[in-house]
């Protein structure tokens, strides 16, 4: 079979990281399936084959991964909301629909699995022990792809900082530091000046799928590897690339109010859920590439001003 004979099925193809990791791998030769839905964007802006399905109702999934090659599992539920009944299903319908069609499962990896025991620098084989609820529920889905791939069902992790886009997404850098299609007029900062923070450019991690799985076949049946990004040393660095990419070195940055977040908690989910994240926040936390670099050669990687001045103008933030 060649490259183009190749066809993947995009779940969370119109967010941030599905959208990314469809577009690195149609330029690798990959036909591109994409879920949504209503099906196809009345606006499309490319040539991908577009079908109608749920990511909660397996039928739809399973009937959409015929004849697929690869499943990039790239759906959440929105605003931290219902994670508790949503998210292990929508994973399980993946699975039963990679093990109808053979198919590998890519899915983007997130640092909520681990706790202070495991910080600072975090490794394939880190221990996982989530002090948060939504960390909790996030080591067993990789539980189950762990499970699922004795079984035959392969998959492939690529564990990722914060990330960040030319494109508005479900992230810290689009909803939390700039607002989309505004102006950057103030920085809003989850951080706090001293403490190191890992970030991922979504093209650059795209890319880095899209590399793993032109060698597939040297890959293991359950697969993990950690991207490191751009490492922000002194959580300053993505402030500063702000400032210079809107060309105002005065832009204002104030400190989230985590406050805020705590005494909301008891009434709304997503304001618990976000504020159950500070810890990672508050103390330096490093995404180990060592084996990714190993065997891939290195580690795609776009400088960090050229990165943030594309997530700028992609979210017509700048001119």
């Amino acid at each position: 079979m060649t490259k183009t004979d190749h066809i993947v099925l995009v779940l969370g193809a119109t967010g941030g990281i599905g959208g990314e990791t469809a577009r690195a791998l149609a330029r690798h030769g990959w036909k591109i399936r994409a879920l949504a839905r209503k099906g196809r964007p009345v606006s499309p802006t490319d040539s991908w084959e577009w079908v109608p399905g749920d990511s909660m109702d397996q039928a739809s999934i399973v009937d959409a991964a015929r004849g697929t090659d690869a499943i990039v599992h790239a759906v959440n539920p929105p605003g931290y909301r219902n994670w508790a009944t949503l998210v292990l299903p929508m994973i399980e319908n993946t699975i039963a629909a990679a093990r109808a069609s053979g198919a590998r499962i890519l899915l983007p990896g997130t640092i909520y699995n681990y706790g202070p025991d495991a910080f600072p620098v975090l490794c394939e084989d880190s221990s996982q022990q989530a002090t948060t609820h939504k960390g909790r529920i996030r080591i067993a889905l990789e539980q189950k792809l762990e499970i699922a791939a004795r079984e035959g069902v392969r998959s492939l992790i690529l564990r990722l900082g914060d990330f960040f886009g030319p494109r508005p997404g479900s992230n810290w850098f689009a909803q939390g530091m700039v607002k989309p299609n505004h102006p950057v007029t103030s920085i809003t900062n989850p951080g706090s000046k001293g403490i190191g923070h890992d970030w991922a450019y979504l093209p650059d991690a795209a890319e880095a799928f899209a590399e793993l799985m032109d060698r597939e076949e040297e890959l293991a049946d359950f697969e993990r590897f950690h991207f490191k990004g751009h490492w922000d040393a002194d959580g300053t660095e993505i402030v500063s690339a702000i400032r210079k990419a809107a060309g105002d070195e005065s832009i204002p940055v104030r400190s989230l109010p985590w406050w805020l977040f705590h005494v909301a908690s008891p009434f709304n989910e997503t304001m618990r859920e976000v504020y159950a994240t500070r810890t990672l926040w508050q103390t330096p936390i490093q995404l180990d590439n060592t084996k990714l670099v190993r065997f891939l050669g290195k580690e795609p990687h776009t400088p960090l001003q050229t990165a943030v001045e594309s997530a700028l103008r992609g979210m017509d933030c700048i001119a």
